[in-house]
Order: structure tokens, then C-alpha cells, then sequence
């Protein structure tokens, strides 16, 4: 592929082994969408759409009225580690209404990384719940909004009821370098678990 499309990085390496599938999940208005286009190395696909007063009966603003738009299927993106390693970044859609497709997008990933906010907590426990109900292992990232509360990492451990070995880190969705620190996490977390199984 010598096309100017190839230098350009819109075609895989020729190097390229292994691919693999890692969610970004999280509740409505978490920063999915900000995280998948922070880290994604093509353009981002994106499915979002402009909220509409349909939308007003099911979607709960509260702590989030600047927002206008939301995804209705999911984001993809692409990152690539190595010249023998590609992750596949898909953002679920946070709202309950979506826990089908979610259940979809979640068939082939390694693992997924959770974005949380401080100031919304409880809305993470349902995103958690349904990953440990289908076994997929995780990471927890807690996305720092300008301006949102601030707690110690062991307080949001025990709020979510997180296991020892759960990694926990913080970012910034809008940051490159603290984007991927986050995946990093979950990435490590994951070589972790398959040297632990084997």
C-alpha cells in the first residue's frame, strides 16, 4: 500500500500481529467520546446526535445541562501500541436504554476501561455491575472535570466497592498523556491476569 493514505496512517502496518478489542465505558456524559477522540490515532468515528425534549423523559441532566449532544451507537477509534499491536477503542453509549448494544460491543474485548466522575458516582454502579455479570475484566479511571470534587483514591475504591487488585487511576479525557496513563492501567491489568492464569 503505497498510497498517500498508507503514509498517512489510515491503513494498518504491514507489522501489525495482533489486534484487540477494548471497551470505553461509563455513565452518560462521563467523557467517553472525549476519551476514544483524546487517544485515537485515525479519526474517530462518532454516532452522535443532538439531544432532543424526546430525549428529556429518559436522559437525566442533572450536573450536565451544557450537554447537546449524545452518542446513540458507539464510538470507534484506533491506537497503535507496536509495530506488532493495534487496540481497538469502542465507546459504549451510557444510557440504560443502550444495555443491549452494550452487551453487543462487549462479544470479543479483552477488557474494559470505566470512566467515572466524582460528582456522579452512584451512576457508575449499574457500568460495573454489568461488566462483572458478564466477566469482564476492568480498570476504573476517574475523569477529573474542571471544577468537579476531588476525593482519595481509597474513598472511591470503597464507593464502588472495588476489588484490591481493580486498578483505580485518575485522567483527564481531554489529555492525550493522561489518557493513555489510563489505558496503560488496564492494559498492564490485563497482561497481569493472563501471566496469572497461565
Amino acid at each position: 500500500m503505497g498510497s498517500a493514505l498508507a503514509s498517512e496512517g489510515l491503513y494498518l502496518s504491514d507489522t501489525v500481529q495482533t489486534a484487540a478489542k477494548i471497551l470505553i465505558v461509563g455513565h452518560f456524559a462521563v467523557g467517553k467520546t472525549t476519551f476514544v477522540g483524546t487517544l485515537s490515532e485515525i479519526r474517530p468515528l462518532r454516532t452522535e446526535e443532538r439531544m432532543t425534549q424526546a430525549g428529556e423523559l429518559v436522559d437525566d441532566l442533572a450536573g450536565v445541562r451544557e450537554k447537546t449532544t449524545t452518542t446513540v451507537a458507539m464510538d470507534f477509534g484506533r491506537l497503535t501500541l507496536s509495530e506488532q499491536l493495534v487496540l481497538y477503542l469502542f465507546g459504549a453509549p451510557g444510557q440504560q436504554r443502550f444495555t443491549q448494544l452494550w452487551h453487543d460491543l462487549s462479544l470479543g474485548a479483552l477488557g474494559a476501561l470505566v470512566l467515572v466522575d466524582t460528582s456522579r458516582l452512584e451512576l457508575s454502579f449499574d457500568v460495573v455491575n454489568l461488566l462483572e455479570q458478564r466477566g469482564l475484566p476492568y480498570a476504573v479511571a476517574v475523569n477529573q472535570f474542571d471544577g468537579g470534587p476531588s476525593f482519595p483514591t481509597n474513598e472511591v475504591r470503597e464507593a464502588l466497592d472495588l476489588l484490591p487488585t481493580t486498578p483505580l487511576v485518575t485522567c483527564d479525557a481531554r489529555d492525550h498523556t493522561s489518557s493513555v496513563r489510563a489505558l496503560i492501567a488496564l492494559v498492564d491489568h490485563l497482561l497481569f491476569l493472563e501471566q496469572d492464569q497461565a
